[in-house]
């Protein structure tokens, strides 16, 4: 059953957007520090959930009554969310779904109308879909996200949601084609999570899916992913990775080494947190900036200039905060006590614009700092009702997908950058407080299906040489030797988009946005040549679509 979304999916979009509209508590900053894909920065001019209305296909709960884990079952369902744009439809074309992943999907709308969905809907004559993933946005199962009822929660429920979508949906205004599969080739398109869902879509639902691409797909569920800054650290400013590396360590040296509770409350209040309790909430404070390297995009609309200015900062000569001067002792004493009394002239100028950087990103516009930071109070995980939306990310890392960012897995022998007291009990904290999940996540209900050995025939793997996440999908290597490179072909495109971070290819710009004058092209050479290899071996893949069903014909 389709149907245009009800009331109360409207109520609950309300809830949802002002829930959204509240300053981040030290929960909320963990969750998205934690989230595969990162919040979108787009400035848009016209809102897209304007030009697309939104439709529910009536799916099950839950698709696996034979697993015990599911119990007690349900014959229940839910309203799950799609849009779709049949601008470019031309009988024969494939429906082409953008699953959104572990977000809103109204944040996808815009590449209905730009980027790679809106690109490969084009050359192929097909139709662009979105389509929301179970426990996000208003495609909610149960009443509330309780623990009990977020059993359903599964990348296995949800890989059988888009499945039972393909094969049940009804377009409106096409009601006389039956464009469900088989009957009409499905093509899958996901970044990041979305990604490496779509690579074991392909592989678990051949028969309903022709063809998959995952873009920045995390196909090998890791519990401890202290690997996420390896990128970073190689490719980043080799400065500002150093200083980075530097006063991070003179601050463990001080919270971990030294133990001395003078000097740790001399190290907070020089970098104006003095009020945040705990020490490893402090140290997360501290690797804001690192952390956002991860919203990089060549798309100056989403574009997350964080990390640049943070850069810049701690790289500069001179000092770029007067107001903080003041402080120049007190900093030269600590990175003295840190073991850095060598390097102080050296270090003196980036650590004080580290702070002074800190101050207006964060620090600032904080009126209590435990609340703005903390992380360590129970009583702050036990709201569950629906409005609650960040408990679905981390229910689903605390359960099967791990991915906990640690400065404490990095090697004994390298300098890390963020805080070793960033440990995978620190890390844990929500899965206990907030599920009573007390024992680490059963990755292996992810890996069964492959993990960095998975294959099918077109099932495709687009990733970014700088992606922090490349070290959990199939371009791991060589920041995971486990992972071997393979031989890019049309049936099995295995592309490393160069100079890349996260599912870049993903993004896309209007005709009148297009930068044609060297250097800076816009898209960049190496995004234009992705997207232009993409739809190739799309049009490739819809030659042998036309053949199989040319078979299958005469075979009847």
């Amino acid at each position: 059953m389709v149907n245009k979304l009800g009331a109360w999916c409207a109520l609950l979009s309300l809830a949802t957007a002002a829930f959204a509209a509240t300053p981040f508590t030290g929960i909320e900053r963990k969750v998205r520090r934690n989230t595969i894909s990162k919040g979108m920065f787009s400035k848009r001019d016209t809102d897209p959930t304007l030009l697309y209305p939104a439709y529910n296909l009536s799916v099950p709960i839950d698709h696996f009554h034979n697993e015990s884990k599911y119990e007690p079952h349900t014959d229940g369902t839910f309203n799950l969310r799609y849009w779709f744009d049949a601008t470019y439809y031309k009988p024969g074309g494939p429906v082409i779904v953008l699953q959104s992943g572990e977000t809103d999907a109204t944040g996808r709308l815009i590449f209905l109308q730009k980027g790679i969905l809106h690109e490969l809907a084009e050359a192929t004559s097909g139709l662009g879909v979105v389509l929301e993933h179970r426990y996000y946005g208003t495609s909610m199962p149960t009443p509330d996200l309780s623990t009990p009822n977020l059993r359903f929660l599964t990348t296995e429920q949800a890989l059988a949601d888009e499945a039972y979508f393909a094969q049940h949906v009804v377009f409106e205004g096409l009601e006389h084609l039956d464009l469900t599969a088989p009957n009409v080739p499905y093509i899958g398109y996901g970044g990041s999570y979305a990604g490496g869902f779509n690579a074991f879509l392909r592989k678990l639902y051949p028969d309903v899916f022709w063809g998959t691409i995952a873009s920045s797909g995390v196909i090998e569920a890791i519990w401890d992913y202290w690997n996420y800054f390896e990128p970073i650290r190689v490719y980043a400013d080799q400065e500002c990775v150093s200083n980075t590396q530097k006063i991070t360590h003179m601050v463990d040296n001080i919270l971990i080494g030294l133990n001395n509770s003078k000097t740790t409350a001399s190290l907070k209040s020089v970098f104006g947190l003095p009020n945040v309790t705990y020490d490893d909430d402090f140290a997360t404070v501290v690797g804001y900036g690192i952390d956002s390297w991860q919203g990089k995009v060549w798309d100056p609309a989403e574009n997350d200039p964080s990390f640049d200015e943070f850069c810049g900062n701690i790289t500069a000569k001179s000092l770029l905060y007067p107001e903080i001067s003041s402080r120049k002792a007190a900093v030269q004493t600590l990175l003295k006590e840190g073991g850095y009394g060598s390097e102080i002239s050296v270090l003196t100028t980036p650590l004080l614009n580290w702070i002074g950087w800190l101050g207006v990103y964060t620090v600032n516009s904080c009126q209590d700092q435990d609340s703005c930071y903390g992380t360590h109070d129970p009583a702050s995980y036990v709201q569950d009702d629906i409005t609650q939306t960040w408990r679905s990310w981390p229910y689903q890392y605390c359960t099967e997908w791990g991915y906990l960012q640690t400065g404490s897995g990095a090697p004994k022998d390298q300098l890390p950058l963020i805080s070793r007291t960033n440990t995978l009990e620190y890390e844990s904290i929500i899965c206990v407080d907030a599920f009573n999940i007390t024992t680490p996540p059963d990755t292996d209900a992810i890996n069964k299906w492959g993990g960095f050995d998975i294959s099918y025939p077109r099932l495709a793997f687009i990733d970014g040489e700088q992606d922090p996440w490349r070290p959990a999908t199939a371009h791991a290597s060589p920041f995971n030797t486990t992972a071997h490179n393979r031989t890019n072909t049309a049936s099995q495109p295995f592309m490393l988009i160069s100079g890349a971070v996260h599912h870049w290819d993903e993004y896309g710009l209007f005709p009148n946005e297009t930068v044609n004058v060297p250097p800076n092209f816009l898209p960049p050479l190496p995004v234009r040549d992705t997207q232009s290899q993409e739809i190739q071996f799309v049009l490739e893949w819809m030659l042998e679509w036309s053949e199989y069903k040319l078979a299958h014909k005469q075979e009847i």
